[in-house]
């Protein structure tokens, strides 16, 4: 038996409505919502890089402060948990030393303390 164009088989299955009396289907717009929540994800991943970001420039500045101490010129075993300040000679030659940079007149770099880990950490010196 042939069914007329204006009947349909299962009409509470149709995404919209199947005659003129039914309530009309209006889709919510949710792009508003979604850009909110794109908005705060974006927000946490940028925040998460920016931290990601500064602690990998920490990591370079305590690499290049270790070489350089490193490559400087010393003659002494350092002890762990000492500060030790670093110099640039009359010869432009960097080198590390137990005195003082208020205890005579070279070109100060930095104070740094020799950690556990082998690690040198830059320290604030204060005259």
């Amino acid at each position: 038996m042939k069914k007329p164009d204006n009947v349909a088989d299962s009409p509470n299955l149709l995404p919209y409505g199947s005659n003129v009396g039914a309530p009309s289907i209006i889709v919510d717009n949710i792009d508003a919502w979604k850009q909110i929540r794109v908005n705060k994800v974006n927000k946490q991943f940028q925040s998460k890089f920016d931290e990601l970001k500064a602690e990998y420039q920490k990591l370079i500045d305590e690499y290049n402060w270790n070489d350089l101490v490193y490559q400087s010129k010393f003659s002494f075993e350092p002890v762990i948990g000492e500060i030790y300040h670093l110099y640039c000679g009359n010869d432009d030659k960097v080198f590390l030393s137990l005195i003082n940079p208020s205890e005579w007149n070279k070109q100060y770099i930095g104070s740094f303390k020799y950690n556990y880990d082998n690690k040198w950490i830059k320290t604030e010196w204060n005259y």
